[in-house]
């Protein structure tokens, strides 16, 4: 009789577990899924020269990962837009992603031939990640990191804003009108102060680098699900030492602004 008070408790136990683990299934939230199917791909080169200096051992390397979508025509904006950050007017001196590599270990292999007693790598990568999508937007990080000798290696961060259906990037003059820029401005800038902890009067010019201490957006931008995001690089603003400095205007403080039926107003 033990034995089966026993086994009738372990069963029961057992049970209790199971349904509360289909209530946790249940109650869980579902996993979104993106409206545009995509890969992502790399290019690599590696420079055939192996150094060695107080840091350790390593190569230069040239790396670009890289979304590929079905859309051919966003697979076509995604590669203008880095090719544009080489050269912007000679299409033809960067044609690929392949070039690119190539030509960055080429040059710095031509460096290492006139410089053997100055053991460094270089490198460059270039990484371009899907961060938000629904079907009429997808916005894409893309970060640019280099080193080609000095104290340290540089990052860029940008944005992609892209209209999937229409084929067309999405500006900020399509979110917000543009005689609502001023408007725009004076929430960025309080909501800047506030998150820097300045007072409303306090110059801009002591800490920061806008032009003439006049407060300016940066020119990198995308809608989160918070809000429209403003991210400002090293250097741009502050010291390479403090790094990126990102701008979360909420979607309320935009809503007498926004463009109507933009995604700054259909997405929240």
């Amino acid at each position: 009789m033990k034995k089966l008070g026993l086994f009738i408790i372990i069963l029961c136990l057992f049970i209790a577990c199971r349904n509360e683990k289909r209530k946790e299934q249940t109650n869980a939230q579902p996993n979104k899924v993106d409206t545009l199917s995509y890969t992502y791909d790399s290019v690599k080169v590696y420079s055939k020269y192996v150094i060695k200096n107080d840091q350790g051992t390593d190569t230069a390397k040239a790396i670009v990962k890289y979304p590929i979508f079905k859309n051919q025509a966003l697979n076509t904006y995604i590669n203008r837009q880095v090719l544009n950050y080489f050269s912007e007017e000679d299409h033809s001196a960067s044609s690929s992603y392949q070039y690119i590599t190539q030509n960055f270990i080429k040059g710095y292999e031509s460096f290492y031939a006139e410089n053997k007693n100055t053991p460094q790598w270089w490198f460059l990568l270039i990484d371009i990640n899907v961060i938000r999508q629904s079907k009429d937007y997808i916005a894409l990080k893309y970060i640019h990191s280099d080193y080609v000798g000095g104290a340290h290696g540089n990052t860029n961060i940008s944005y992609l804003n892209y209209n999937p259906r229409t084929n067309q990037p999405i500006t900020l003059d399509s979110l917000i009108d543009i005689d609502q820029k001023s408007k725009l401005l004076a929430i960025a800038e309080k909501q800047f102060r506030m998150n820097e902890k300045l007072t409303a009067t306090e110059p801009l010019g002591d800490k920061y680098f806008f032009e003439k201490g006049i407060f300016a957006l940066a020119n990198s931008y995308y809608v989160s699900e918070k809000g429209l995001v403003f991210l400002y690089n090293p250097y741009e603003i502050k010291a390479y030492a403090a790094g990126i400095t990102e701008l979360i205007i909420p979607f309320s403080a935009l809503k007498a602004i926004a463009m109507p039926n933009s995604i700054l107003t259909s997405t929240n």
